[in-house]
């Protein structure tokens, strides 16, 4: 059979869709290759639990190849935490929440009986959809840390309805945020610095809030909604 030059650049573009490379919740061969791996795999809450709540996921459910938190009567409510601890990582995620939705990503989350949340130990990289009466605080904006270090640079989200690309980096307790692409975070979590930001906000009646720069991630239940996809991380 003789292909023309058109057939051939369509055999190669239909190929190129139908590649694992291009699909959610997979990884490429280079990736893999440099050290990543998936957090989420697309058909499964494996690897993932409710914080303090070992073997239960409750109303995270996965949905179309999505990690969805979708209220229901019936389900319990709580913040979703990875099985693992983590200190030096490169993080990435795709993320898509309702209108006037607010939720978020903990890092150096310490779980234990002891701390009633995941957010009383871990600083969060905030998600906030933009019609959020929240919004208008800058310490509560998208690509911060919530309540205590505004955008580096003031990044939007993607029109309403379309996912947002992030990316925490964590070395020695260094942090980097990333919004879409652009930076919006850079702290150093050991510094006294850090320590009087704490001390300075409402964390400071939670004794292990920040101190960690080791622990699980959380993703945080919110009652109207969030979904994650392509979380992956590469360990530094």
């Amino acid at each position: 059979m003789k292909f023309t030059s058109t057939t051939v650049m369509l055999l190669v573009i239909l190929m190129s869709a139908c590649s694992p490379e291009n699909k959610d919740n997979t990884l490429s061969a280079e990736e893999k290759n440099t050290g990543w791996r998936l957090l989420f795999n697309g058909t499964s809450t494996e690897g993932w639990h409710l914080y303090n709540r070992e073997n239960n996921t409750g109303q995270w459910i996965v949905k179309d190849g999505e990690l969805v938190c979708s209220p229901a009567p019936g389900k319990e409510l709580g913040d979703l935490v990875t099985n693992q601890k983590f200190s030096n990582y490169d993080l990435k995620f795709d993320w898509k929440i309702s209108k006037e939705g607010n939720s978020g990503v903990f890092v150096n989350v310490i779980e234990r009986s002891d701390i009633p949340t995941a957010w009383a130990s871990g600083p969060e990289y905030q998600l906030l959809e933009e019609s959020h009466h929240d919004y208008q605080n800058e310490l509560k904006r998208s690509g911060c840390i919530f309540g205590l270090s505004p955008q580096l640079n003031n990044v939007s989200l993607n029109p309403f309805g379309e996912w947002n690309q992030s990316e925490i980096k964590q070395i020695n307790g260094k942090v980097e945020f990333y919004l879409n692409g652009q930076l919006t975070i850079k702290r150093d979590l050991t510094t006294q610095g850090w320590k009087d930001s704490i001390v300075n906000s409402n964390f400071k009646h939670f004794p292990e809030f920040g101190k960690s720069i080791v622990g699980q991630i959380g993703l945080q239940d919110w009652n109207k909604g969030i979904a994650f996809k392509n979380i992956k991380i590469r360990e530094l």
